[in-house]
């Protein structure tokens, strides 16, 4: 296991030490398993992302939308009518 040091806030310290005390368990346990769940959920976050945009994808292959032409280069004028 690889040791290293972590700056938190005071209030954030308070948190972790009463779930701690709670819990019975060391403050290391209660940080490492924040982390844990924290990066489970942004690579949920990310994958649900990516799902969508496949999603995204499937719908215009289906529908075939035509848009015009310029868009890519007018794209301003279109969303915000700039000149």
């Amino acid at each position: 296991m690889l040791k290293t040091y972590l700056y938190v806030p005071d209030q954030l310290n308070q948190e972790i030490n009463a779930l701690a005390q709670i819990q019975k368990i060391s403050k290391a346990e209660v940080i490492r398993t924040a982390i844990k769940k924290g990066i489970t959920f942004i690579k949920r976050q990310a994958a649900s992302s990516a799902s969508l945009l496949l999603q995204i994808g499937k719908i215009g292959e289906k529908y075939q939308p035509h848009g015009p032409k310029d868009l890519s280069a007018k794209m301003d004028n279109y969303l915000w009518r700039k000149s």
